[in-house]
């Protein structure tokens, strides 16, 4: 009988890598699937935008579509999110849930256009000169803005 000789104390630290390791891999594991959610949530606000204009909803379904899309895409909260807790409790909660009402209540031709729409929209190339423009826009106006407050004040 063969008998393994004592571990030594760096060999017996190797435990405490391993656990490390997997962890990581746990913790990068679960931040894709909270990305592909998120993707699919961003995804489903524009399905549900493309869906709200579609004369062929119901009206009821339909303003409840462009409240959500209107939320859903607007830089402007009900509830600030500086505010802890509350203020991303509402993203997390009242997107998904006004998206899946929705989507369960809207017919399945409506929701089948909005998806087609919502994919040519994605597919379309992004203009960096035209995201370029705008930022500048706003710094000159900025820039206007602070220049004329100087002057005013004296």
């Amino acid at each position: 009988m063969s008998r393994e000789p004592p571990r030594t104390a760096k060999e017996q630290g190797s435990g405490h890598q391993l656990r490390g390791v997997r962890l990581r891999q746990r913790l990068a594991r679960i931040r894709q699937a909270w990305g592909r959610r998120l993707h699919a949530l961003r995804r489903d606000a524009l399905v549900v935008y493309y869906a709200a204009r579609d004369p062929r909803l119901p009206w009821g379904v339909r303003l409840l579509a462009l409240a959500v899309a209107a939320y859903a895409l607007s830089p402007i909260d009900l509830v600030p999110d500086f505010i802890p807790v509350l203020g991303y409790l509402d993203d997390l909660v009242l997107v998904p849930l006004g998206v899946a009402l929705v989507i369960r209540w809207a017919p399945s031709l409506v929701l089948i256009d909005a998806r087609l729409q919502a994919a040519a929209t994605a597919a379309r190339p992004v203009s960096r000169i035209a995201a370029a423009v705008i930022v500048l826009a706003w710094l000159v106006t900025l820039l206007l803005a602070w220049l004329g407050w100087r002057r005013w004040r004296g």
